[in-house]
């Protein structure tokens, strides 16, 4: 899948396409109907079929001052649309300017001059342009086929979206969350050096930042965890949290990897959450920590044994 990051970015390959337009964190199977719609329109018209999306997140523009919300930073979710077989998406950057001009100008210039949109799929309450005030019928009205998947909204009670992801995983229920995205959420990122108390303490742990991923319920989980561009999945108790004991300033994750002993300081490591086990607690004595610790690495072993 090829990935563009302007408008000047689009050639000729990506002109005439059927594009799909959302911000689609999360990629969840909500989201996927829409890409498969847009798929088979653009088999069935053999052109390409691409994702027009938006970076940073809007999030992060209106609401600031919010916690981190992502449920898929850039790169976990390029490669879920990629899975969903789209042949380009094209991340425009989303900063006041652009969330200053019309709907008008979202239709002509961009739509129509720049991407020569034959066909486009959207939500049913998609919205654009300032103040949310474009609607579907103002792109069909300029000329251009739409179509609006209204299908696949509740599932056994559960809402497809991207907000009751978010509620989910701030619960820590990790598997009704992974119901609704139809893949097993994880969490990327570098392995950073930390305090080393894990490794005093006897169970070292690779250290990552959350950065602007969703900050899941603090506490311990059992996970797998796999150095990017390797395929062994290994057992992990993981803290997620301040550490009450020690208290850092900044949530992160810490991994203990079961029966593991290699260096993996600035490699991307993924973790995969199963269950949370239990929450973050303060304890008495680092005595009483390391008996708890090692309940919780033999708990991790049955829970996904």
């Amino acid at each position: 899948m090829k990935q563009l990051t302007a408008l000047s970015d689009i050639t000729q390959t990506e002109q005439g396409a059927v594009i799909i337009i959302g911000n689609f964190d999360g990629v969840h199977r909500g989201h996927v109907a829409l890409l498969r719609a847009a798929r088979d329109i653009a088999q069935a018209n053999n052109v390409p079929c691409g994702v027009l999306t938006f970076e940073p997140h809007p999030r992060r523009l209106f609401r600031a001052d919010e916690p981190p919300g992502r449920i898929t930073p850039c790169t976990i979710k390029a490669a879920r649309l990629d899975a969903a077989g789209m042949d380009f998406v094209l991340s425009i950057p989303f900063d006041w300017e652009f969330a200053s001009q019309s709907s008008d100008y979202f239709i002509q210039e961009i739509l129509q001059n720049t991407l020569k949109a034959t066909h486009v799929v959207v939500g049913y309450n998609f919205r654009f342009g300032q103040l949310r005030q474009g609607q579907p019928s103002d792109i069909r009205d300029a000329g251009i086929h739409v179509t609006i998947i209204d299908e696949l909204q509740q599932d056994g009670g559960d809402a497809l979206s991207s907000s009751a992801v978010r509620q989910l995983l701030r619960h820590g229920d990790i598997e009704k969350a992974n119901h609704i995205l139809g893949w097993d959420w994880e969490i990327q990122g570098q392995v950073v050096k930390g305090d080393q108390r894990g490794r005093e303490l006897g169970y070292p742990t690779a250290n990552l930042k959350l950065g602007e991923t969703i900050h899941p319920a603090y506490g311990i989980y059992a996970a797998q965890v796999c150095v990017q561009g390797e395929d062994e999945w290994h057992k992990s108790a993981v803290n997620i949290g301040i550490r009450p004991m020690f208290e850092v300033p900044v949530a992160q994750v810490e991994a203990h990897i079961l029966d593991f002993d290699r260096d993996i300081y600035d490699k991307i490591l993924r973790v995969r959450l199963v269950k949370r086990l239990r929450g973050e607690a303060k304890f008495d004595s680092l005595e009483a920590l390391i008996e708890q610790i090692e309940k919780d690495c033999e708990q991790t072993r049955s829970v996904l044994n």
